[in-house]
């Protein structure tokens, strides 16, 4: 029964049918209970998996995002950045309804999606569009002991940023590099397509700026 569960919903999946597929694995909870609905999990190929379940979120409750443990989760959600979607809206609603759901312990989530290669760049890229906030001033207010989690709950990056840095240190120091050069490859596009033209770049060179070549003209009218 499970393996002709798993062949149908994948075939479905395949075919782009996902709220068929939604339905058919769900389903399984009526019938067989919800471990019956783990154990499928574990048999979908995680891209299949991952085009269900970013099709939902907090907004959009399935119950595959309410029973999805945290190393299956993980196994699918490090898949997102394959979807080259650059606003990452649907990694965040994805992640949120996950991680904050109402049983689930966020801390084993995070843990187990930083075990995985490309773990740290999906906290990155979930936090990119904050990236300004979490690596410059504004939110630096809250990197101090005398804020509790409770009092930035929002079930979204702030809380996910709050737990990164009071209780995974290490995964949060390299979040924040790769955070950091997200920004920088922002500005250099910037300093390109407003930089001074040539005339204005030749008349603002400095003695130390000089190349080589300027030096060794000097020298030779010495």
């Amino acid at each position: 029964m499970t393996h002709l569960v798993v062949v149908e919903a994948t075939n479905l999946i395949q075919s782009g049918d996902i709220v068929r597929a939604e339905a058919i694995l769900t389903a399984l909870v009526e019938t067989e209970g919800d471990n019956a609905l783990i154990e499928v999990l574990d048999d979908i190929p995680s891209k299949d998996l991952l085009a269900v379940i970013r099709e939902y979120d907090s907004s959009k409750q399935s119950l595959l995002n309410l029973l999805i443990t945290p190393e299956q989760f993980a196994r699918v959600v490090v898949l997102e950045r394959l979807y080259k979607d650059m606003s990452h809206e649907q990694l965040r609603g994805m992640m949120n309804s996950v991680i904050f759901r109402e049983d689930a312990d966020a801390n084993e989530f995070i843990e187990a999606i930083a075990e995985l290669e490309f773990g740290y760049e999906t906290f990155a890229d979930y936090l990119s569009d904050r990236a300004e906030e979490v690596v410059g001033e504004t939110f630096a207010a809250l990197d101090t002991e005398d804020i509790s989690r409770s009092e930035i709950s929002d079930h979204d990056w702030k809380e996910l940023t709050w737990l990164l840095r009071h209780e995974h240190a290490d995964i949060y120091n390299i979040v924040l590099v790769l955070l950091k050069a997200k920004l920088q490859e922002r500005i250099i596009p910037e300093v390109v397509l407003t930089g001074e033209d040539d005339d204005e770049a030749i008349e603002a060179t400095t003695p130390e700026e000089k190349t080589p070549k300027e030096e060794e003209d000097e020298d030779s009218a010495i």
